[in-house]
């Protein structure tokens, strides 16, 4: 048994500052915060004046410094079921920076490439939807809606991410049973899987925290609040940096829904909420990708996480689709997850995956 490495402080803020804005009361969600993460971290490399300030604002101050830890935290690996899309498409007529062009080749599975938005827009939408779908099997097939790329649109940076993680202690398929679960608007029996031995458990800022361990350094964090309430407060990054500073090694009767959540978000908004807005206006400053001005014209997101007797399955991905703008101990802790949790994803200094559920949805039994 290991307690893995923790997430970087800064990576923890920008996460749970967005879950935040994210979290709707009585509704389940997911996203990923190295998707999203990877794509703003891109756009801030290449924003200037306000435009950056206000994404620095969100990421923290080292962008650089997060883009290589959540790259790390995506390497490939023998054995490692990881898979990851960091693509830009252009026109042939918008001349992109070299160092812009750069830093995304430098990502994990990276492209550059052309795209004739003007000739045949729909043509681009498709074959990148298609690339997602490859990457993230078939989970994230239509990232991208009808409508959502035009003649108008000049440039498109995407990221996907899929991963598989094997428990290191699988629960046997024979042990899981029906469990009442009390979610928001009702009492109800939901499969739910046993499993009794040594874990990773903490307690802090009024909350307690298991970690289920996978192959590969990939490990899967479930919050429970300690107050019984059917609406789990945000979890904050001081209760999540406490929380794996607490670990240790505890024997643990647990007792974990399999759920399976889906997620598609359009974050414009959101980060609006945040004081993230100036990169969807005219006066948005991207002076690092090209001369010509550009905005963020929308912002999309889709997630999809599975978790059954033999471990998860994730799948992420996230569009910035950019138009011209205007110039300008001894006995068991009792780990009982009957009610909303959250649950994290992570590998190694990265959050993969960041979710809660309110009332799990069974993707069945785990198949061979």
């Amino acid at each position: 048994m290991h307690v893995s490495a923790q997430p970087r402080t800064d990576h923890l803020e920008f996460a749970a500052a967005l879950d935040r804005a994210l979290t709707r009361e009585g509704e389940s969600h997911v996203w990923s915060p190295h998707s999203v993460g990877t794509v703003l971290g891109l756009l801030a490399t290449a924003a200037a004046g306000r435009t950056r300030e206000e994404l620095v604002g969100l990421l923290g101050e080292d962008v650089l410094g997060q883009l290589a830890a959540l790259d790390e935290a995506a390497a490939g690996a023998e054995g490692l079921d990881l898979a990851t899309l960091n693509g830009l498409y252009v026109p042939d007529d918008l001349p992109v920076r070299a160092d812009f062009a750069d830093q995304v080749r430098s990502r994990g599975g990276a492209e550059v490439e052309s795209a004739g938005f003007r000739d045949d827009a729909e043509g681009v939408r498709e074959r990148i939807n298609a690339k997602v779908s490859d990457v993230t099997r078939g989970l994230i097939p239509r990232l991208l809606p009808f409508g959502s790329v035009s003649p108008d649109t000049r440039l498109l940076l995407v990221n996907a991410l899929w991963v598989k993680m094997v428990w290191s202690d699988p629960f046997e398929v024979s042990a899981t049973r029906e469990r009442t679960f009390h979610a928001p608007e009702r009492r109800h029996g939901v499969p739910t899987m046993h499993r009794t031995g040594r874990m990773p458990y903490a307690e802090a800022a009024g909350w307690s925290m298991v970690s289920l361990e996978g192959e590969h350094d990939l490990t899967m964090d479930v919050l429970l609040p300690d107050s019984r309430t059917t609406a789990p407060p945000p979890v904050t990054a001081e209760a999540l940096t406490a929380l794996y500073r607490g670990l240790r090694p505890t024997q643990i009767d647990l007792a974990l829904p399999r759920f399976a959540v889906d997620t598609d978000s359009a974050l414009l908004e959101p980060l609006a909420a945040l004081g993230v807005a100036e990169f969807a206006t005219d006066a948005a400053r991207f002076d690092g990708i090209s001369e010509e001005p550009l905005k963020v014209d929308a912002l999309l997101h889709q997630s999809v996480l599975r978790v059954d007797e033999k471990g998860a399955e994730g799948a992420a991905a996230t569009a910035a689709v950019m138009v011209m703008a205007a110039a300008v101990p001894t006995a068991p802790v009792r780990f009982t997850v009957d009610r909303p949790f959250v649950v994290v994803l992570r590998r190694r200094g990265a959050v993969l995956f960041l979710g809660r559920v309110t009332d799990p949805d069974d993707p069945g039994p785990a198949r061979d």
